[in-house]
């Protein structure tokens, strides 16, 4: 296959692993393309997920470089191939926001996600009116085929919770998520009613935060913690004013998993996270 120019953030995942393994191993670039017989401009090109590569050649690098987490080398080789296909491709004729795509694809490899915000419903749990009034938020204004765009993404993202084999998902909302009114009072009342019904899935977890109940950690900056086969393949996504960032350093996942528990350990538990939703419903 020919090199890639613009690498999902899937396959830079799969080449930077594979460069994480071949300096554990105390290699440079050139000594490890003469271990297996290629030029170092490949072993670059393949760290750098522009060069696709086979299962077969994976596993001949974790070995080459004495690898020995049989479940780590497993899940790199099934992350090798060209460009994951999926319904995120019809996407790409009106370009998006950098991370869209991204988090679409995470989100369908995924074996489970954590989700923790303070100022807006997470995308997997809102309606379409919702997201709707929140593009048409955004500044400078986007066109309505735009909005409409990004709505219809959005949505098809949520199909991750309904599969066959439904996505574990754990989200904790703080209150003032939940009273911010985006859309107006119409659209925020089906937007809680909305969250209470997702609630009811036996795959969907929801926590809520009251005001009083917990300083939100992280100065209230959404995120969302995405699962890979092996917790060394997890990645957080974080919303920030020039687009989503992702991160995927060890430390810093170890760090988020540790934040992540703290703020649902002082959320309120699912039934009375529910009874706060019914309340907020009625008051609107």
């Amino acid at each position: 296959m020919p090199p890639s120019t613009s690498p999902t953030l899937r396959q830079r995942r799969l080449g930077s692993e594979l460069r994480k393994l071949r300096q554990q191993a105390g290699l440079t670039a050139t000594a490890a393309a003469a271990l297996l017989g290629v030029n170092q401009a490949q072993i670059s090109s393949i760290e750098a997920g522009r060069y696709p590569v086979s299962a077969d050649r994976v596993r001949s690098f974790a070995r080459s470089y004495d690898c020995a987490d049989e479940a780590l080398v497993d899940a790199l080789a099934a992350m090798t191939g060209g460009r994951t296909r999926g319904w995120w491709d019809e996407y790409r004729e009106l370009p998006l926001p950098d991370g869209f795509n991204d988090m679409a694809e995470l989100e369908h490899h995924a074996r489970g996600l954590r989700a923790a915000l303070a100022i807006h419903i997470p995308a997997l749990l809102q309606t379409t009116d919702y997201a709707r009034a929140l593009f048409q938020e955004i500044v400078p204004p986007l066109r309505q085929y735009e909005v409409e765009h990004r709505v219809s993404h959005r949505m098809k993202r949520q199909a991750v919770l309904h599969r066959n084999t439904p996505m574990p998902y754990t989200v904790t909302i703080h209150e003032a998520a939940l009273r911010m009114g985006f859309g107006g009072p119409a659209v925020t009342r089906a937007q809680l009613r909305h969250l209470l019904e997702m609630s009811e899935l036996p795959n969907v977890t929801l926590h809520a935060i009251p005001f009083g109940q917990l300083a939100f950690p992280g100065s209230g900056q959404s995120m969302d913690y995405i699962m890979g086969p092996v917790p060394r393949l997890d990645t957080v996504q974080l919303d920030t004013n020039h687009g989503s960032e992702f991160l995927d350093d060890e430390e810093v996942l170890s760090t988020y998993r540790i934040l992540l528990d703290y703020v649902e350990k002082g959320s309120l538990p699912p039934p009375e996270s529910r009874d706060l939703l019914h309340r907020l419903a009625r008051e609107i």
